[in-house]
């Protein structure tokens, strides 16, 4: 008797196609039969809901921030609501491996506004290897997947000073990245809006890539600027991919800020013509308008440079005070992506600090009224007396924008969802129901079946996954069944940690991970470990 038969469902496969009736039977964590509706005998448990519900691949997140979260909450609560049964962590160019022990202390405090930095938790691994053991060891909920952060490697060898790495530096990243895609990572990240990794220039980045497509992994940037010369961020990374041959997949690939408004077609254009010409480029986003990430992120690169201690320092000087003022209010700093900060789209999401909680919900400029203060003296405050820990959602986004991305035939699903905070962006909870309900449903952006294809068969083809993101026989059982008739998010920006409506059950390698919309406590994720011999993820 096989473990479960999911009676006379509707299925949605992952591959694009129409959508079929039939008996889908588990066993083993995997899908060991599908056969037409009302064919199959039994099994353990019968699943008998076909009359609502349609059955998919699990969701694969391409952009996650939940490094952490999966060791300090395994149950992951967030993302399994959602359907989320892959994610790719290790994203922006910053995390916790590989690294030595002061890199490791800078990178905690630097991304304290993404994961938190718990005093009491166990950082004991430096190899990726390791890590990826201790994901295994501690049980976790979805499968993960990991890439290189770029930026972590660039602290380790060169250090948090804005130069150029000299041939030997290079050559050290080389071998520890290469080092690093043996153990399992299936590929690079960088944040080139982030200290340090901004600091590489493109011949620096290409080096690296060149490692990367020596192991079939691909490269997953976020850019120079997603606002003042977007599409010329987006075309050096083009160009690195063309050079070096790396696959690229464009992460969270938005146009924001008002000189990008209705812009979304040129940069398609540039994607299709790079797609013409051979090259393998993908892209995600999130389908919602503001982003999110720390507040520091705004200073400009010189003012983070030589690290945390080093920029909190900056703040308490006058002169140095000023240089930033002139940076955010008049030149634009390449922290805010080129642009002038607007300080009325500048909305508190989290604090690390307790007695900062006042001002989570409220923008800088509102805070600035209410105090009688200059917004720049509220930005400097919250940056020194919260440590740099404070995260931010930013309101920069244009709606034709993200449909028109959306639309296009590479792109993937990405929360970029900060699990950190009060007040997180609503993508922490919502992004995978808001695509199903909001775009597909209400909006009519994209047809059921190609949204589907979009969050489960196209990214499990990038990441290599063996035998994960379709239904098929054979395949791991990493699925969701929900409702396309109720299926919707929850989470608002005013009440964000809401469960989605309309997706009961969820499945990880063939265990109950959600059931009838409550959480079993059952941890049957994995990490997915890149295989460069055989060209595939397991």
């Amino acid at each position: 008797m096989a473990d479960l038969l999911i009676r006379d469902i509707e299925v949605i496969d992952g591959t694009g196609a129409a959508r079929y009736r039939a008996d889908v039977v588990i066993d083993g964590g995997r899908i060991a039969r599908i056969a037409p509706p009302g064919t199959v005998a039994g099994a353990d448990r019968i699943l008998d809901e076909g009359e609502n519900l349609v059955l998919t691949p699990g969701f694969i997140d391409m952009h996650a921030h939940s490094d952490l979260h999966l060791l300090l909450e395994p149950g992951h609560f967030p993302k399994l609501s959602q359907g989320i049964t892959t994610e790719v962590i290790g994203q922006d160019g910053l995390s916790y491996t590989p690294i030595d022990d002061a890199a490791l202390a800078e990178v905690r405090r630097q991304i304290a506004g993404w994961n938190g930095n718990p005093a009491d938790f166990d950082f004991s691994w430096r190899t990726v290897a390791e890590y990826l053991d201790r994901l295994d060891a501690s049980g976790i909920t979805p499968n993960a997947a990991y890439l290189v952060p770029q930026g972590t490697l660039r602290l380790m060898v060169v250090g948090n000073e804005k130069r150029a790495a000299t041939p030997a530096e290079i050559a050290r990243m080389r071998e520890i990245l290469a080092q690093a895609l043996r153990e399992g990572a299936v590929g690079m990240s960088s944040g080139l809006t982030y200290t340090p990794g901004m600091y590489a220039d493109t011949s620096e980045l290409a080096a690296l890539c060149e490692v990367v497509a020596e192991f079939g992994g691909f490269y997953a940037p976020h850019t120079r600027s997603y606002g003042a010369g977007a599409l010329d961020a987006y075309a050096e990374m083009i160009e690195l991919a063309r050079r070096t041959s790396c696959a690229l997949h464009l992460t969270h690939a938005t146009m924001n800020f008002g000189e990008n408004r209705g812009r979304a077609p040129e940069l398609l254009a540039m994607i299709d013509a790079a797609l013409a010409d051979g090259c393998d480029v993908s892209l995600d986003t999130y389908p919602y308008l503001p982003g999110s990430t720390t507040l520091s992120a705004l200073l400009p690169s010189w003012a983070m440079s030589g690290g945390p201690d080093a920029a909190l320092a900056r703040l308490r000087d006058p002169a140095e005070r000023e240089r930033i003022v002139a940076d955010v209010n008049v030149h634009g700093s390449d922290g805010c992506h080129g642009v002038t900060v607007e300080w009325e789209t500048i909305q508190i999401s989290g604090v690390g600090h307790r007695e900062l909680d006042e001002y989570v919900g409220r923008t800088v400029a509102r805070i600035a009224v209410d105090t009688g203060r200059e917004p720049v003296e509220v930005f400097f405050d919250l940056l020194t007396r919260d440590q740099l820990a404070t995260t931010i959602l930013q309101h920069v986004g244009h709606e034709e924008n993200v449909r028109a991305i959306m639309r296009h035939h590479r792109h993937m699903g990405g929360s970029d969802a900060l699990l950190v905070g009060e007040r997180p962006h609503p993508r922490a909870w919502g992004t995978f129901p808001r695509y199903l309900g909001r775009y597909t449903r209400e909006l009519g952006v994209l047809e059921l079946e190609d949204c589907v294809h979009h969050l489960t068969g196209r990214p499990a083809e990038r990441l290599r996954l063996h035998e994960r993101g379709l239904v098929r026989a054979g395949y791991a059982a990493d699925l969701v069944l929900f409702d396309p008739a109720t299926v919707i998010d929850k989470a608002t920006f005013d009440n964000p940690k809401q469960q989605a409506a309309g997706l009961p059950y969820v499945l990880v390698n063939g265990e109950f991970a959600l059931d009838a919309g409550k959480p079993t406590g059952i941890r049957a994720g994995r990490a997915l470990r890149a295989d460069a011999t055989r060209k595939e993820t397991r």
